[in-house]
């Protein structure tokens, strides 16, 4: 029993040690020994413990000197008051639904893992600060996601869970869906989720600001062979979902007209060193006009005869004002 307790301690002593480490440059041997209530052998030995750990504590001797917690090839795990995780969890939900490439997802997964260990009481401190923030965005952002629904959604696609949501699609239509969560996809404007819809018995793309009462129910499934998740959504919102879809040959190259259209707007193919083909989709034939002659090169309609003739129509509006 005698043995546990020392243990017990010595662990309580090593985090403590750990705290004091992250919360200051620089500590002498003696401060720490009298902050810890130990000899400064105990404070050599509790350092050695947590280099074992893969924490990089550096010792440099004479004035200034003391103990100093760098910086290692690996992030070992960090010590966070109460305080400093309701911080840091308030901004890993404003950067999660933010519009900063590369950010959203990594946001995402990190604060997943600080909310599944973050207690009730921390967890509602953050979720006051969250609702009390009004967040200004570019005329060009869409409508905000929960974060309550990227944790739900991120987490069940880990661990494969079932999932039910409500879901209202381009026409307005309000749905009930059973899905299976394979991954979320983030375009830096808006959330999508590839997963299987269990009623259609087929894969969908689900605007995740679209979704409401989102729930993980608690049963798993078995990962079913997946199309890739990036190319799924971004087909799904290019073209598959408007009743026109068109196919352009610009004559420039692809990494030129890469340049101008948005990744998940479009599907850029080479066609050859100096042309490239993209496939799109638009609700109106006549919108999409201005939209594709936005490279500033020439260009030719392959299909369909709808947006060749709106292309034809547009050309000789814009001939007669020049006349």
């Amino acid at each position: 029993m005698r043995k546990t307790v020392d243990v017990s301690e010595t662990t309580s002593r090593v985090l403590h040690l750990l705290g004091l480490l992250q919360s200051r440059r620089v500590w002498s041997g003696q401060e720490l020994a009298e902050r810890l209530g130990v000899t400064g052998r105990s404070v050599r030995r509790d350092v050695d413990r947590l280099r074992d750990l893969g924490y990089p504590v550096h010792a440099s001797k004479g004035h200034g000197g003391g103990y100093q917690l760098g910086a290692g090839a690996a992030l070992p795990p960090l010590l966070l008051d109460p305080e400093e995780a309701v911080a840091m969890a308030v901004c890993l939900r404003v950067a999660a639904g933010g519009s900063v490439a590369g950010v959203g997802e990594s946001a995402l997964r990190a604060l997943s893992k600080l909310d599944q260990v973050m207690p009730a009481r921390l967890r509602s401190q953050v979720s006051a600060v969250h609702d009390a923030t009004v967040t200004l965005t570019s005329g060009g952002q869409d409508t905000p996601v929960e974060p309550d629904v990227l944790m739900t959604l991120a987490r069940a696609s880990r661990d494969h869970e079932h999932v039910t949501a409500v879901y209202v699609d381009v026409r307005g239509n309000r749905t009930e869906r059973r899905l299976e969560p394979y991954q979320l996809v983030t375009t830096g404007r808006r959330w999508y989720l590839m997963a299987f819809d269990r009623d259609k018995q087929d894969w969908r793309s689900l605007r995740l600001d679209r979704m409401t009462d989102v729930r993980a129910v608690g049963t798993t499934f078995l990962p079913r062979e997946a199309p890739d998740a990036a190319t799924y959504v971004r087909r799904s919102i290019s073209s598959s979902a408007y009743p026109y879809v068109a196919r352009i040959r610009y004559q420039a190259p692809m990494d030129v007209i890469a340049g101008v259209f948005s990744a998940a707007s479009v599907e850029i193919e080479a066609d050859g060193e100096d042309a490239c083909i993209v496939t799109t989709g638009a609700s109106d034939p006549m919108r999409m006009v201005p939209w594709l002659a936005m490279p500033g090169v020439d260009f030719e309609v392959l299909e369909p005869d709808e947006v060749a003739a709106a292309v034809a129509t547009v050309a000789e509006r814009l001939a007669r004002a020049v006349r």
